[in-house]
Parts: structure tokens; sequence; C-alpha cells
């Protein structure tokens, strides 16, 4: 079995991804712990890796990748027994692309936006058009969701980056789950067919917003 190393945190949504991918492959990984609140992502020996400094970053025997999903399509294509999480035929390949997108330039992003400036900035406010924005999201993948699973009735890429995303998002905020009757389907689905589900995703997902909010209040003692 190959030695591959990730760099990540259980509370960051893209490092859960690869995890679940990983998983879903029956691929090992050699888990190395990224403290964030630490800035153990700022260290010279991590900037070698990710000049970035985001997680995850993935050392496959001196093979460097960063970016979640720049990783899970690697590992699906290097070692996937096939190609079903990452169908070759151009027109679902097209669908689970657009669904990368979708999490990392609508989903994360939105989350981004709410929980970078208490996580870095000190801040405690919990402005409501952030919540909103963020909200927007749940509304945005419950009408797009016309099929079981975000590019057909397979589980693939897409899906697993969103609701490493999703879960996050709502573990923040609720959603109102009787106005996306297709969003929560999908969800129950997946909390059903990915292995260890709630070990790799959910538990990140609550003890990020745990520690979120925590950091949040202890931000609103200072600032008085």
């Amino acid at each position: 079995m190959p030695n591959i190393k990730l760099y990540t945190a259980k509370l960051s949504p893209p490092g859960r991804a690869v995890e679940l991918t990983a998983k879903l492959l029956d691929l090992p990984l050699d888990i190395v712990p990224i403290n964030l609140l630490a800035g153990d992502h700022r260290t010279d020996e991590f900037l070698k890796l990710n000049p970035q400094h985001t997680i995850p970053v993935l050392d496959d025997g001196g093979v460097i990748v960063r970016d979640s999903h720049a990783i899970i399509i690697y590992l699906v294509l290097k070692y996937g027994k096939d190609r079903s999480l990452y169908p070759e035929d151009p027109i679902v390949r097209a669908k689970v692309n657009a669904g990368l997108h979708f999490d990392s330039g609508v989903l994360f992003s939105r989350l981004r936006f709410y929980f970078e400036p208490i996580l870095y900035e000190g801040s405690s406010e919990v402005p409501q058009h952030k919540i909103d924005y963020m909200q927007k999201g749940y509304e945005l993948l419950n009408d797009a969701l016309v099929e079981d699973y975000m590019a057909g009735n397979s589980v693939t890429l897409a899906d697993i980056s969103c609701i490493a995303t999703i879960a996050t998002m709502e573990a923040f905020f609720p959603m109102d789950r009787s106005k996306y009757p297709a969003l929560v389907a999908w969800i129950e689905r997946l909390s059903r067919v990915l292995p260890q589900y709630e070990q790799l995703n959910q538990e990140g997902a609550v003890l990020f917003a745990d520690i979120c909010e925590s950091l949040r209040l202890k931000n609103a003692t200072q600032v008085k």
C-alpha cells in the first residue's frame, strides 16, 4: 500500500471530503493533524508544502497535491478501481466538475465569509446578511437536485465535496427542512451510503461549529 500523508484538520470540510473519498476507495491515509488556531499552517515547514497556507495538502511519496478538489480527483484517477466517482463520460463529468466548482465557489466561500472573521480577526458579530448569504446555498442546491445525486443516480466527487460543506453549514445554522425536501433527502441518502459518515464528516462539522461559537463568545467578552 502507498504511504500517503494528508495534512488536514477534522474541523476542515475540504479535509473531510478527502477522507470520505479515501474511505470509498479503501485507501489508507497517514493523517498529519494541522491546528489552524495554533498557526500550524503558517510555519516554515508547512509553507514549503503549500505557500498558500491552506489545508488539506496531500503528500503521495513526494508528489504534493493542494486543494481538496484536485486531491480527490487525483486519488480517484490514480488509485480508483474504476471511475465511478469521477465518470469518464464527458456529459456526466461536466456535471461533476460543475458540482465541485459550486462547492468551492458558492458553498464553501459563503461559509468562509462567515467564520473566518471569528477565527482569525477576533470578530464576535453574527451579521444577518452573512447568514442569509450562506443559507441561500441551501436553496440553490435544493433546486439543482433533480436526481438522487448531483450528477445522476450514483455518488460522485461532487456529492462528497458538497456534503462536507453542507453538513458544516447546517451545524452552524440549521435549515428549515420543510423548505428543502430534495436537499434533505440527499443529505439523508449520503449519510447512509458513505462509510463512517458520522465519524468522518458529521462529528467534525459539529465540532467546528461548537469551537467557532465558543470563540465568538470569547471574542465578545474581550471586546467589552
